[in-house]
């Protein structure tokens, strides 16, 4: 034990003597573990709330009957179902509008509740007095009487007012009072089922029923009973959110995992250039007795605690990080898919010691290599630049090869792989293959051009560019990799984002949206809309919700109207498949539900609804950017016909531009602005592509800090190279070169390995994008996006890369400039 002391005493001496250095390691350790423990966090918290939705009312732990078509069922049901003895207890769920915020009212029935129904549970509702009158009273109790409650969790509540108190609804309609109750999701209010229905305009209505129990025995089976309008749903069937957001947390783990990587490159850097460092200690320690397996246990147990500490660092950092980014993957997962995800972190003690140990890990895969070459060779071959020497060039050997089954690997997946982790595997390999192919590409064109100039100074310029490029090559590849997946992502943005401005000009044709919740208010605006001689077209937009092959899908219906067929983008078609579809025919498929289910045009599809179930055909398939779920359209007389409960609030308004303002003042005034909804297009493309840049806010924070953490490799890297570069350089001073000049000349050639290392991330970048849109886009969301190229985009990220490379030479530069002359004379009486 004394001799182990003593060696790790020996070896942390070289930290002492390099401060600088040891906080290179921990800056790099810090970072990777920061980025990817913050992306952890994410997920996490987003996770959390899954399972507490997915518990809410029996989600997880009781089967349910559900409605075959996807719309809420007549309560005549559940008293059916009851009486021939089935234990069942009524749910009803909706949105309403409470103060600029969507909230989920979830209505249920307490005395029929079953035991360990989710976090609302009989247990809960027994507890005592919940206000501040004291009343004693229990929740179930005050539930069931006027005017009920509202439980909601702490942040919801205080949100919306507080304990006690009463919003008022958008519809006019008003709440009962507020009360806190742990472990419910965020945005969400529980309440008694008759008060749901009367919140939500669902009289009589009901979305679901917890089944406890069915009978033993029975001659009517469930089928029978209901007429076929309910079926069975086992707990592990309803977890369709949290499938449905798997891609957007597996994007988020690829980001994390990539600035991982990224940041391990600066450790290894840092480790690799510690142990080259070491060659003369390690040889004494050596000499002196101690044994390989000695060092390299000290040795592990010195970068353990450094890594542990670095850790600890990181993952506070990563919480620091999760904080910052939470709101916005909260708006992303509200606006994509309708998840509603807690505005503040909770975590568990297991996700900070997962941060210390990934960086642990990181830490032990990063120094792998070196520990195995000091533990591997000989005695004395430690201290020998030849041994060193070999070892590289058989690492480089092994890094092409490495690079050529990547890449072979990558054409593998990209003939023979499906589905989400093969694109994130095809991604992968592709980057991984170009960064270890990037040396190799670096020294062909740096002597290309040291062939091409003339003059001995020049000479050197590329011939020294070229030996110093193997010292830089990990910071490199971290630089490269970053440019190419800024490249890729923000290629991949723009592109969406000039098809989605495009897509909206299309869709949103008319000037108008109007809407109302009371149908036989709705009938009475469109009619008024209809009387004025400068409404050039009301336009019914109902819709309803069915299933298709247990695939959720909105059921939309159009009118024979020239803004459909004219504005409606198409990517598929049958000929006259507007024709067809009016007159009731055929349908037309978003590319979502083609995409899922290998529909095209004239394919037969059969689609359940309430009026009776109806075969179709294929007429269409058109662009539906940035909804999850599929969607269908049918001329609205077949909706109507189809679909007795469709939604019937909703119009848009065909109107001259001029006139815009005029009708929406005027409808206001004489329906009131408590009881009718008017946006116009400019608002609605507005909000629209305020959500579509939150959506994106988390990816390209995460680009930023990626390649921030390249610029840091950089850095790390010239700065640890910096005085084993003095015997290249001293040469040069004495022949006549002056310190400004080879400061100067550093620069440029920290600016020329950037600038082509920028060169070659143009073409992997682009590849990126090509992925992403064309493979993991597609399996993640069910769309496909044309991709376009930004030439302006690449010259900011040259342009970023030239800075980012400059300013992390200046500080060796600036040193090397003030440097005393009696330091580069004494490399010429220092032996070497």
């Amino acid at each position: 034990m004394k001799r182990h002391l003593w060696t790790l005493a020996v070896l942390l001496s070289h930290w002492r003597r390099r401060p600088f250095q040891l906080m290179t390691l921990v800056i790099g350790l810090a970072v990777a573990t920061a980025l990817w423990s913050g992306v952890q966090a994410l997920n996490v918290q987003a996770r959390q709330s899954y399972d507490q939705a997915a518990r809410l009312i029996g989600g997880d732990a009781f089967a349910s009957l559900r409605p075959t078509n996807g719309t809420n069922f007549d309560e005549a049901l559940y008293v059916v179902l009851r009486r021939a003895g089935w234990d069942v207890s009524p749910v009803i769920e909706g949105d309403v509008r409470i103060a600029d915020r969507s909230i989920r009212i979830v209505g249920i029935d307490p005395v029929t509740l079953p035991q360990g129904a989710g976090p609302i549970t009989r247990d809960a509702l027994d507890d005592g007095p919940e206000t501040a009158d004291g009343s004693g009273e229990s929740r179930a109790v005050r539930l069931l009487t006027a005017p009920s409650l509202a439980l909601g969790d702490a942040e919801t509540v205080a949100a919306l007012g507080g304990v006690d108190t009463r919003p008022t609804l958008g519809n006019g309609g008003q709440l009962p009072p507020l009360v806190v109750a742990a472990s419910l999701p965020p945005e969400t209010l529980v309440t008694d089922v008759g008060v749901a229905q009367a919140l939500l305009d669902q009289p009589g209505r009901l979305s679901r029923l917890i089944l406890t129990a069915a009978p033993e025995t029975s001659s009517q089976s469930l089928a029978d009973l209901t007429g076929g309008a309910l079926e069975r749903v086992e707990p592990d069937d309803q977890g369709d959110l949290e499938r449905l957001t798997d891609s957007f947390h597996l994007n988020l783990t690829a980001f994390g995992f990539l600035s991982f990587l990224v940041g391990l490159f600066i450790v290894h850097g840092a480790i690799g250039l510690a142990f080259e460092q070491r060659r003369p200690m390690l040889r004494t320690m050596r000499a002196c007795g101690v044994s390989a397996r000695a060092l390299t246990s000290v040795m592990l147990l010195e970068l353990t605690t450094i890594s542990a500490l670095a850790g600890i660092i990181g993952t506070v950092a990563g919480y620091v990080i999760a904080s910052a980014l939470l709101p916005d993957v909260a708006a992303s997962l509200r606006g994509l898919y309708g998840a509603r995800v807690a505005g503040e972190l909770s975590l568990q003690p297991s996700w900070w010691l997962a941060g210390v140990a990934i960086s642990v890990i990181g830490a032990l895969v990063a120094a792998g290599s070196s520990l195995y070459r000091a533990w591997r060779l000989p005695l004395f071959a430690t201290a020998q630049p030849e041994a060193w020497a070999g070892a590289e060039a058989r690492a480089r050997r092994w890094q092409l090869a490495a690079a050529v089954f990547l890449a072979a690997t990558a054409i593998g997946v990209l003939l023979k792989g499906s589905g989400l982790v093969a694109g994130f595997v095809l991604m992968g390999a592709v980057l991984l293959a170009a960064a270890l192919l990037l040396p190799s590409a670096l020294v062909g064109l740096l002597a290309i051009a040291q062939r091409l100039v003339r003059g001995p100074v020049a000479q050197w310029f590329f011939a020294d560019a070229r030996q110093q490029s193997g010292g830089l090559s990990l910071a490199l590849m971290a630089l490269l990799v970053a440019l190419a997946v800024n490249i890729g992502v923000g290629t991949m943005v723009d592109s969406f984002r000039q098809t989605f401005t495009g897509w909206l000009d299309q869709r949103l044709a008319a000037e108008l949206y109007v809407g109302a919740r009371d149908p036989a208010r709705a009938a009475n605006i469109a009619d008024w809309l209809e009387a004025r001689d400068d409404i050039d077209a009301v336009l019914p937009v109902w819709d309803a919700e069915t299933r298709y092959r247990g695939f959720p899908v909105e059921v939309f219906g159009f009118s024979n109207h020239p803004t459909y067929s004219d504005h409606w983008p198409l990517l598929a078609s049958l000929p006259d498949a507007w024709s067809e579809a009016e007159a009731g025919r055929a349908v037309l498929v978003s590319e979502q539900l083609a995409r899922r289910f290998a529909l095209a045009p004239g394919d037969p599809i059969d689609i359940a609804a309430p009026g009776g179930d109806w075969a179709g055909t294929v007429a269409a398939i058109y662009s539906d950017y940035g909804n999850p779920r599929g969607q269908i359209m049918i001329a609205v007389d077949e909706l109507v016909a189809r679909f007795p409960d469709a939604e019937r609030g909703n119009f848009a308004v065909r109107v001259a531009p001029e006139a815009v303002d005029a009708v929406m003042d005027d409808l206001t005034a004489a329906f009131g602005a408590g009881s009718v909804e008017v946006v116009d297009q400019r608002t609605i493309k507005d909000i629209s592509q305020r959500i579509f840049d939150r959506t994106f806010a988390v990816t390209l924070a995460l680009n930023t800090l990626t390649l921030i953490v390249a610029g840091i490799a950089l850095l790390a890297s010239l700065l640890t190279l910096a005085d084993a570069r003095l015997p290249q350089l001293a040469p040069l001073w004495a022949l006549g070169l002056t310190r400004r000049k080879l400061a100067g000349m550093e620069l440029v050639k920290a600016a020329t390995l950037a600038l082509l290392t920028a060169l070659l991330a143009i073409p992997l970048g682009l590849a990126v994008a090509w992925i992403l849109t064309n493979v993991i886009n597609v399996e993640a969301f069910g769309w496909q996006l044309p991709v376009y190229v930004f030439p302006e985009q690449w010259l900011r990220l040259i342009v970023l890369a030239l800075i980012t490379a400059i300013a992390a030479a200046a500080w060796p530069a600036l040193s090397l400039r003030r440097m005393p002359p009696t330091k580069l004379l004494k490399v010429f009486a220092d032996e070497r």
